[in-house]
């Protein structure tokens, strides 16, 4: 242990300064990527990986000699089998990661009023839609900018107000029946086609709407609102996850806790701060009801 220690040791001191600066990059690099491809069909693929990976080490272990040499020659061709098995989920990946603008990566980030002006906006229409039994399918691009749906609407970019997305939606609306995407904190298209979630442990009593809302969290990182049309309830979706019957204060909390994560950590913040200055009153006021008795 001692020696692998020393020679560990040895090899930081021997790098150079572009060692370091190539460290760096490469950890900046995948701490900004991983939140891009960080879905459900992708944690999939990685769990498989993993699986076989430690499968053959297990039976390489375990001298399973059969076992062992048939898991060898499908990792041979595992790169093949992997593109054939997961093409449609790589094949979003890569749209995804090309889709995603360069300023994201770096952080470059809409201001938090305007995020917080669509959210109102958003809950406003939601409560009249809820209200007046009108169906809604709203979905908030984050890093990834879906593309690939955005494509398969109508292109809107307008400013987003409870007018406008309760015309989108109004019944008898031609793009009422698919969904509005924000993005850049702008209607950006709607009536856009979204995928289905297969997840057999949704509801049977949830339609179309809901398990496209679903199935758009699972295989991006949006934000998906979903008014339903013969309830008026309010649900959520997000990775995978479905909230429902939530009420407007509640989808304004939430919406506000995914859309501006900074001001949620302000918030916190200020709330230790608060809790923090009361401690020390409090401490203040009992040190001061000792004094007088001691003396």
């Amino acid at each position: 242990m001692a020696e692998v220690l020393l020679e560990f040791v040895q090899r930081i001191r021997g790098m150079q300064w572009s060692d370091y600066l190539d460290i760096i990059v490469v950890a900046f690099l995948i701490y900004k990527l991983l939140p891009l491809i960080r879905t459900q069909n992708m944690m999939r693929i990685t769990r498989t990986v993993i699986a076989v990976v430690a499968i053959a080490w297990i039976t390489d272990v375990m001298e399973l000699h059969t076992l062992h040499w048939i898991l060898n020659q499908f990792l041979a061709v595992g790169l093949l089998a992997f593109v054939i098995l997961f093409q449609p989920e790589l094949r979003r990946m890569l749209e995804h990661l090309a889709n995603v603008k360069i300023g994201k990566l770096f952080s470059i980030n809409r201001p938090i009023q305007e995020t917080e002006a669509a959210i109102t906006q958003t809950v406003m229409a939601c409560e009249i839609m809820s209200r007046e039994r009108v169906g809604a399918l709203i979905v908030f691009a984050r890093e990834q900018r879906l593309d690939e749906f955005y494509k398969s609407g109508t292109r809107i970019d307008g400013l987003v107000s409870e007018q406008l997305l309760r015309n989108l939606f109004f019944p008898k609306a031609a793009l009422h029946d698919g969904a509005v995407i924000i993005r850049d904190t702008r209607v950006a298209a709607a009536g856009c086609v979204l995928p289905l979630s297969e997840n057999y442990r949704l509801s049977a009593d949830l339609g179309t709407r809901h398990r496209a809302g679903v199935g758009m969290s699972e295989t991006s990182d949006a934000v998906v609102v979903i008014v339903s049309e013969e309830t008026g309830t309010i649900s959520v979706a997000v990775g995978g996850m479905l909230k429902r019957h939530l009420e407007p204060a509640t989808l304004e909390k939430l919406l506000r806790n995914e859309l501006c994560p900074e001001e949620s950590q302000q918030n916190q913040q200020n709330i230790a701060g608060r809790i923090r200055k009361k401690l020390k009153n409090r401490r203040k006021e009992e040190a001061a009801n000792e004094k007088p008795e001691e003396q």
